[in-house]
């Protein structure tokens, strides 16, 4: 029971960010809506389904259920905001470790959405 609720306060969590990342455009919304569905889909079998059949996110999920793969535009858009996200974050914090940190997640991440399989854009 407990495990359920905090899958369900992350799962939560994760789409609320992940809603903040289709308007704000250096949080990604890919990573925390994924993270969102895995959560979902051990907690809350009605959010789960109402997440994976929304508008604005089923296409990308069920895509990466099914295929394991993200469409080439998201992934490049993924990629680009993520690199921005970080670059922004590496210049403003005055800590060299959290740097080096923080560009090795990143170089961690890039080579991560390098390495998933691509689907063609539909028009």
């Amino acid at each position: 029971m407990i495990k359920r609720s905090v899958l369900l306060v992350i799962g939560l969590i994760s789409l609320v960010m992940g809603v903040a990342g289709v308007f704000l455009p250096l949080l990604p919304t890919v990573p925390f809506v994924l993270l969102a569905a895995f959560c979902f889909a051990r907690s809350s079998e009605r959010l789960h389904r109402w997440l994976m059949t929304h508008p604005w996110f089923a296409d990308a999920l069920n895509n990466w259920d099914q295929k394991k793969a993200i469409r080439r535009g998201l992934k490049r858009k993924a990629m680009v905001l993520s690199s921005l996200s970080f670059a922004i974050s590496i210049a403003v914090v005055p800590l060299l470790w959290v740097k080096l940190m923080l560009f090795s997640l990143l170089v961690a991440l890039l080579a991560f959405l390098h390495s998933v399989p691509e689907l063609e854009d539909t028009p």
